[in-house]
C-alpha cells in the first residue's frame, strides 16, 4: 500500500493536504461548536489550535497521518478537516477519522462525499481494510460510520485518555478490499440523492 498526500476532488468537496497557508482557513473551520470539541480526543477550538495544528503539521512531515482540510466547491470555504491516521503499509491497513465540520454542514452530502473520496484513494492505493474508531459517546458518529456501510467490530475498553482527562471506550468499525464495491455503490446513492451525482 502507497499511501500519499494528495488533493481529492468531488462535485461538493475538495480535499486538500495541510500546507501552512492553509492554517488561518482551518483555525477559522475549527473555531466553533466548543460543546463538540469536548468529546473529541484533542482540541482544536480557539487557543488549543496551534498546538494542534503543529502536531498534525509533525505527523504529517513523518508520514504518520495525512491531514486534509474540507473545502466546499460551492462558496470556496474552508469548512472542516479529516485525517488519513495509523497509516500501516506492511499491512495494507489505515484508519479515517479527526474528522471535524462546522456545524452547518453535518447531515449533508459534505461527509459522505468526503469518505466517497478517502475509501476510494485508500483501496486504489492498494489498502484491504479501512478503519473508523470512535468515542462510544458519540452516538451522532457511530450512525455516520454505519450509514457509510461500514461493520462494527466491537468496543476497545478504556482505549484513550482525551484531552479532558476522560479516559474512553472506543467503538471499532471497518470496511474491507471486498467490502468497496458495495459501500461505493451506497454512497454513489446517497449522494445522487443530494443531485451530487
Amino acid at each position: 500500500m502507497r499511501l500519499e498526500p494528495r488533493v481529492l476532488s468531488g462535485r461538493i468537496v475538495r480535499l486538500e493536504p495541510f500546507a501552512p497557508t492553509l492554517e488561518a482557513e482551518v483555525r477559522r473551520a475549527l473555531d466553533v461548536d466548543p460543546q463538540a470539541w469536548a468529546i473529541m480526543s484533542s482540541p482544536a477550538d480557539g487557543p488549543r489550535f496551534d498546538g494542534w495544528w503543529a502536531q498534525a503539521m509533525t505527523e504529517a512531515a513523518a508520514a504518520r497521518r495525512i491531514p486534509l482540510a474540507v473545502r466546499r466547491l460551492d462558496t470556496g470555504e474552508v469548512v472542516g478537516t479529516t485525517s488519513f491516521l495509523e497509516i500501516r503499509a506492511p499491512h495494507r491497513s489505515v484508519e479515517i477519522g479527526a474528522t471535524f465540520y462546522r456545524s452547518d454542514q453535518r447531515s449533508g452530502p459534505v461527509n459522505p462525499e468526503c469518505k466517497q473520496l478517502m475509501l476510494a484513494q485508500a483501496f486504489e492505493a492498494g489498502a484491504v481494510r479501512v478503519e473508523f474508531a470512535v468515542d462510544t459517546r458519540n452516538l451522532r458518529s457511530q450512525a455516520a460510520v454505519l450509514k457509510l456501510g461500514a461493520t462494527k467490530e466491537g468496543v476497545l475498553r478504556k482505549h484513550k485518555t482525551t484531552w479532558t482527562g476522560f479516559v474512553r471506550d472506543t467503538a471499532v468499525f471497518s470496511i474491507t478490499d471486498d467490502e468497496w464495491p458495495g459501500v461505493r455503490a451506497g454512497l454513489d446513492a446517497r449522494l445522487a440523492a443530494f443531485g451530487a451525482s
